[in-house]
């Protein structure tokens, strides 16, 4: 698999904009490493609830059970900032994400992480397939040779 650094906007199938704000910005005048996980939330969730019908009442949730970042590049308000998804694996109860964070109008990204989940039942929090509409959803976000993988 080739660095996070190599990987350019074309690897990436669905896009968010994000606008930076002050609060985002720490002491050294760049975006806070923290925000960066709020980025890769509210992509993936965007991403669930748009085209997998997720809602705040059904059955599944997905817990996150690990997470990364590499940074490149410094970003900082006021920059508009592009977030580019896809998935990386997709198992029978779990998925884990890339996301890729791009100045607006750059094909490199300054910074590439992700987490993966695991879909639980809501009640006992145990270790559920996904629903069919939900693995449907996140597997148009494998690439090819991804989805290869995943099927064996």
């Amino acid at each position: 698999m080739s660095s996070h650094r190599e990987h350019t906007r074309s690897d990436y199938l669905f896009f968010l904009s994000y606008r930076t704000r002050w609060i985002d910005n720490d002491q050294y005048s760049h975006v806070n490493n923290s925000v960066y996980y709020h980025l890769f939330d509210s992509i993936v969730n965007t991403f669930l609830i748009q085209r997998c019908g997720l809602t705040s009442d059904s059955a599944q949730i997905g817990l996150v059970v690990s997470s990364h970042c590499q940074f490149f590049s410094p970003l900082s308000f006021p920059q508009v900032l592009d977030l580019g998804l896809r998935v990386a694996k997709l198992g029978s109860s779990s998925v884990t994400y890339e996301v890729a964070v791009f100045e607006e109008g750059n094909d490199v990204p300054a910074a590439v992480g992700g987490y993966t989940h695991v879909f639980v039942d809501r009640g006992s929090r145990k270790s559920t397939p996904m629903t069919e509409p939900l693995r449907e959803g996140l597997s148009s976000l494998l690439s090819t040779n991804e989805r290869l993988e995943s099927r064996l």
